[in-house]
């Protein structure tokens, strides 16, 4: 499953299923697909899921148990919606996601 999060002053961010119910939790808010989240409601969620991504860089590093494939952690996944959240609180945007 893919997820996509929109709002009208950013470009569209797609995410595997997985990690953008994650993120959604963090936010949180329910892992419900589609959902949204009002523009009034967006600077709360944006301060929620900034604090659990930096708490996640200051946790126990992941191993990586193939060597061919890099770890991506939630803090470098999650960079793009912290920018899409950036823009629609400073533009007073509603986001959505389906």
């Amino acid at each position: 499953m893919l997820v996509t999060f929109t709002t009208s002053s950013y470009a569209d961010i797609t995410m595997f299923g997985d990690v953008a119910l994650a993120m959604l939790k963090m936010m949180g808010h329910s892992p419900t697909v589609p959902g949204a989240i009002l523009a009034a409601d967006v600077p709360e969620a944006l301060r929620r899921l900034s604090a659990a991504l930096n708490a996640e860089k200051i946790s126990t590093p992941v191993t990586n148990k193939d060597a061919d494939e890099p770890v991506v952690s939630m803090a470098i996944r999650g960079l793009p919606l912290i920018n899409l959240l950036t823009a629609a609180a400073k533009s007073g945007n509603d986001v959505m996601w389906k």
